[in-house]
């Protein structure tokens, strides 16, 4: 079996459209999700729809959560703010109810899927660092899990210690336990503006990072036209 691990859509819609054609371009099988379909970009709802018709295992992400509720955004810079607002306006009730009913974890097969960590899967916290990957380590049942939220690509791996680091194309060793960001479809974060995903063969035990260029300007256009904060439309040149 071959899966493309996609997270961090964020609304990003081009982004989103050449991940695909590249997963099949890579022979890919299966599909999974890592949350935070929405938020941020200006096609939230194209992006939840096609999610939803390719009927792939997904679990919940922070903007899937603020987008799908009524809840007054104490705390969120103002940007986030405003496309959090924005992008609930664009989904209709059934969307919300689909998001809100999201689990924060689930088993695909014989690995684990997750947004942020696997200690507080429902508290968002960010794991950049080895000493945050060891608290997910913990709770850790399965070989493998793939996580997203903080949008850097990094595999974190234990035996008798967690290590981590940056990666393009590693084998699975039997023993060891690995915790994988897959980076962000939508809204890179590492310095690269090019859209990530991960795709997983698990015949051959491989676990590739793929990096795509896509239409930037495109996007940027779209997040301009809704009204959208301008930094939304920058960031996404630079992929910070």
């Amino acid at each position: 079996m071959k899966f493309a691990i996609i997270a961090d859509i964020h609304g990003n819609w081009e982004a989103f459209q050449v991940v695909l054609a590249d997963a099949k371009e890579q022979r890919v099988t299966h599909y999974a999700c890592l949350g935070d379909v929405v938020g941020y970009n200006a096609n939230p709802k194209e992006c939840l729809d096609l999610v939803r018709e390719m009927n792939i295992p997904c679990v919940k992400g922070n903007h899937d959560e603020y987008c799908s509720s009524e809840d007054q955004l104490e705390g969120f810079n103002p940007a986030a703010a405003e496309a959090v607002n924005w992008t609930r306006k664009q989904l209709t009730a059934d969307d919300r109810q689909w998001l809100r009913d999201l689990k924060y974890s689930r088993m695909v097969t014989h690995f684990t899927i997750v947004h942020a960590t696997l200690d507080g899967p429902q508290r968002w916290g960010y794991v950049f660092d080895k000493l945050a990957a060891a608290a997910s380590f913990t709770y850790q049942n399965t070989a493998l899990c793939f996580f997203g939220h903080t949008h850097v690509p990094v595999a974190f791996v234990k035996d008798s210690v967690v290590r981590g680091g940056t990666y393009s194309k590693f084998k699975i060793e039997p023993g060891k336990k690995y915790f994988i960001n897959v980076g962000a479809v939508g809204q890179p974060r590492d310095n690269n503006p090019k859209a990530a995903y991960v795709v997983f063969d698990s015949t051959e035990g491989t676990i590739e990072l793929r990096r795509l260029e896509y239409d930037i300007p495109a996007a940027q256009k779209k997040i301009r036209a809704a009204g959208l904060p301008e930094r939304l439309a920058e960031r996404l040149a630079y992929g910070r």
